[in-house]
């Protein structure tokens, strides 16, 4: 299933984006104005992966089933090693077929991957607010350079794990986004989670956290609470909209 692309938002969404009715209740008397720039998730936040490995793999719950394993794999797996190899693991552990695995990764690399349906009103919304934005996204340098232009936005930097050298949860993948930024102080860096592991991941490392949370998970235990638990991206640009920090 295709979701729209940037040039086929739902009317509503875009309403929604780009006059703010939707309203935003305050969990934190933080200001917008705290922070320098915003790094983003790529394949849970912005992205819809699950919809393509579920299409390649022809079966729902054999896609959902290759696409946790393959999230396990790349978030214990510490430093680098080839995304694509983990993608066929990933595969051959669920019983997908590896010619299945290569044809996931060819439609990812040729832009198959679709953004969630407001993402990219909202990326445009920071854009005019004068926000520099980056992802940090546990996949190849190739790949994520593919799914960040499927957005149609563009990223002040794109840090993959192969870029970083290693793989979200770690620290060092997150820091490599900051260092990427020129950030130093990760609180002056908010960061936009998709998956339930980037709350402990960005937060431990300092950088507060606004959680996209569309399958209504728990807060994992004994992570700082984020910022904002929303059910999409829809409150992210009414939560920044006095922009970004002059200095």
């Amino acid at each position: 299933m295709r979701l729209p692309g940037p040039n086929r938002l739902p009317a509503s969404l875009l309403l929604a984006v780009q006059r703010g009715e939707k309203k935003v209740k305050e969990e934190t008397n933080l200001s917008s104005k705290q922070f320098k720039a915003v790094a983003f998730d790529l394949l849970t936040a912005l992205m819809d992966s699950w919809s393509l490995w579920i299409q390649v793999a022809g079966n729902e719950e054999l896609g959902r089933a290759w696409r946790r394993a393959s999230l396990k794999l790349v978030t214990t797996a510490g430093q680098y090693r080839p995304y694509e190899d983990i993608v066929v693991e990933a595969a051959n552990e669920v019983g997908v077929p590896e010619a299945s695995a290569h044809d996931l990764l060819a439609k990812w690399a040729a832009g198959e991957l679709q953004p969630w349906p407001e993402a990219p009103a909202v990326l445009a919304k920071l854009a005019e607010q004068g926000w520099r934005t980056a992802v940090v996204t546990n996949c190849s340098q190739r790949l994520a350079e593919a799914a960040a232009a499927a957005t149609g936005h563009r990223f002040d930097e794109i840090v993959s794990a192969e870029r970083a050298g290693i793989y979200k949860i770690e620290p060092g993948a997150y820091k490599a986004g900051l260092a990427a930024l020129g950030e130093s102080d990760p609180s002056r860096v908010l960061f936009v989670a998709g998956s339930a592991h980037d709350v402990p991941g960005a937060g431990t490392v300092g950088m507060p956290v606004y959680w996209s949370n569309r399958f209504s998970d728990q807060v994992p235990a004994n992570a700082p609470a984020p910022l904002r638990n929303a059910s999409n991206l829809l409150d992210l640009p009414l939560l920044l909209a006095q922009g970004p920090a002059a200095n």
